[in-house]
């Protein structure tokens, strides 16, 4: 039993490490995300591959057109014209140019990937045509909703050359409440929680930005014809090279949509197995991560039960250990909550029901992660967007189907 008040100790003072650790990030949050940016002297590029037509798919794309930001271009890029969304960013490019800061509008195709994702393939397609004085690539998802100042933020820490990239993050926004399109948000927040003013933060692609002359420096050119990932490989270029990724709280996006639990299970498998391959130690990390708080919650918990049932007179400490690790889950919960209320406040109405998932329901998501990241253990090929993948290594992959989405 003397084991067991070491282990107890233990799980306590991590839980409020832990709880510490997501105050600091929700302060960082609150410094940076209502910031004013006003330097714009640099002239971007923002290159959005699009494939099908996502959820919300014109408002997604009308935030790109009404950035406040004067130097910039903004080009879409399509496997084929015959891409539903080929057909709509024309018609959107009809409607919104006039009314757009941007100086340069194109929507390019990019034909089929050989040797690497679709979705860089449009990229590298993109990158390849842009003109000698583009300073920064900006690359967005058509799955997000961006403010009117994202791009400002975005490029802002890229003035100071200790950052290799910049970049937000995404959170799901339901469409619908059923449970697994909230289980979807709740678990994407957990992850989004972890980003702050950290060593351990990693680009996103819906929502990033990188220097060229970073860029050809860190060897990307050469690095994203042969793989999958565009945010993984861009986080192991930058960091090899020495430099820092900056998190942009006010880059943080919004994802409209309503899923089932077939496609949760079939998003996040894809989503940690690209992890295993390219970042096996972040997906170990979120393995064990999970692991622990199974353990510091089920077996505990079956202990009280237990102490309860025998009269123990141990009773408060066997009740303790549960609680605390609930409280600090609580209150963790609460925080994310709280920090995506101040940043997505118009859509506050459209959240209650995964604000009460997130808060009640953390002990059911602490499974239901364990569960996915476990079920990316094993096996090397994804399905996306139509398209199935082999990762080899995290340095090549092998296009093997091409299917109607």
């Amino acid at each position: 039993m003397t084991l067991y008040y070491y282990a107890a100790i233990i799980v306590i003072v991590s839980q409020l490490l832990f709880l510490f650790q997501s105050f600091r990030n929700y302060r960082y949050f609150l410094q940076k995300h209502g910031k004013e940016r006003r330097w714009q002297d640099l002239r971007v590029a923002i290159i959005v591959p699009c494939k099908g037509l996502d959820p919300d798919f014109d408002k997604n794309i009308a935030s790109l057109f009404n950035q406040n930001y004067e130097k910039y271009v903004l080009w879409f890029v399509v496997a084929e014209d015959s891409d539903p969304a080929y057909a709509e960013l024309c018609k959107l490019k009809d409607r919104l140019t006039k009314s757009s800061r941007a100086q340069d509008v194109r929507i390019l195709v990019a034909g089929q990937a050989q040797s690497c994702s679709q979705k860089i393939h449009n990229q590298l397609y993109a990158y390849n045509r842009i003109a000698e004085d583009i300073d920064i690539l900006a690359f967005a998802d058509s799955d997000v909703c961006v403010r009117t100042d994202w791009l400002r933020h975005l490029v802002w820490p890229l003035r100071d050359y200790r950052y290799g990239a910049a970049g937000g993050y995404r959170w799901f926004i339901p469409k619908s409440n059923n449970l697994a399109t909230l289980a979807l948000s709740s678990i994407n927040a957990k992850v989004a929680q972890q980003l702050g003013n950290t060593r351990f933060n990693q680009a996103w692609g819906g929502s990033m930005a990188i220097r060229v002359d970073v860029f050809r420096k860190v060897g990307l050119d050469k690095i994203w014809p042969k793989v999958l990932s565009d945010d993984l490989s861009l986080t192991y270029a930058v960091k090899k090279a020495g430099m820092k990724l900056a998190y942009v709280p006010a880059c943080l996006v919004a994802t409209y949509e309503s899923t089932t639990w077939p496609n949760l299970f079939e998003f996040a498998r894809r989503q940690f197995l690209i992890t295993r391959i390219y970042r096996p130690w972040t997906w170990f990390i979120g393995l064990c991560s999970s692991l622990y708080s199974l353990l510091c919650l089920w077996p505990t918990a079956a202990l009280a039960v237990y102490a309860a049932a025998i009269a123990d007179k141990r009773l408060p400490f066997f009740i303790a250990v549960p609680i605390v690790f609930l409280l600090c889950e609580t209150g963790k919960a609460l925080l994310r909550q709280k920090m995506i209320a101040k940043l997505l406040e118009h859509d506050r109405h459209n959240l209650k029901w995964a604000r009460l998932a997130d808060i009640c329901l953390s002990w059911l998501w602490s499974l239901l992660m364990f569960i996915l990241i476990a079920s990316s253990a094993f096996g090397r090929t994804i399905c996306w967007r139509g398209i199935c993948y082999r990762l080899l290594s995290p340095t090549e992959t092998i296009i093997e189907t091409h299917k109607t989405r």
